[in-house]
């Protein structure tokens, strides 16, 4: 079945959300992107501990999977490995973001973050690291170790699942 841009998209067959009016209305595609966002925002929030990669690996597809374009987050950490913040610091296009090493130095240092974990979407839908994610995390890391700053992962993901470079060996 085609559609044509002016149409929304398709209901979600059965699933109804509160309206917040005291009713219900259907689910779209849209509103459950939303709230997995929501979702995992919660499961990201201030002081959770990330001593494992599995809470990240289950919340960046919800968190940057969907985008068409690529966007790039960093987890700000304390020494414990609780999460200070989350931010999406660069957008970029379908296949490449431009990222500044320099503002991720400047936001690990307005944050006081002993350790970062960076996190990328592939709108391709491609979980495997390129030469250029490869690189861009060398450079990050070099910049940030002159201030003390350690990368503890970069994770790239897709709608369908994250892969860590930190587990294959790339960081």
């Amino acid at each position: 079945m085609r559609r044509n841009k002016e149409e929304s998209p398709p209901l979600i067959t059965g699933l109804l959300m509160e309206d917040g009016k005291g009713g219900y209305i259907p689910a779209t595609a849209e509103r459950i992107l939303a709230m997995a966002r929501a979702v995992a925002e919660q499961r990201l929030a201030k002081g959770v501990s990330l001593d494992s990669p599995n809470v990240v690996r289950e919340c960046l597809p919800a968190l940057l999977g969907a985008y068409s374009e690529e966007r790039f987050g960093v987890l700000f950490l304390d020494s414990q490995n609780k999460l200070i913040a989350y931010e999406e610091m660069f957008r970029g296009t379908l296949g490449s973001t431009t990222v500044h090493p320099r503002e991720i130095a400047k936001a690990a240092l307005g944050h006081h973050a002993a350790s970062v974990i960076l996190a990328h979407n592939h709108p391709s839908g491609s979980r495997e690291p390129s030469q250029a994610d490869i690189q861009i995390t060398q450079r990050i890391k070099e910049a940030l170790g002159l201030l003390e700053i350690k990368i503890t992962d970069h994770f790239i993901t897709t709608g369908t699942g994250t892969v860590s470079m930190a587990e294959k060996g790339l960081i």
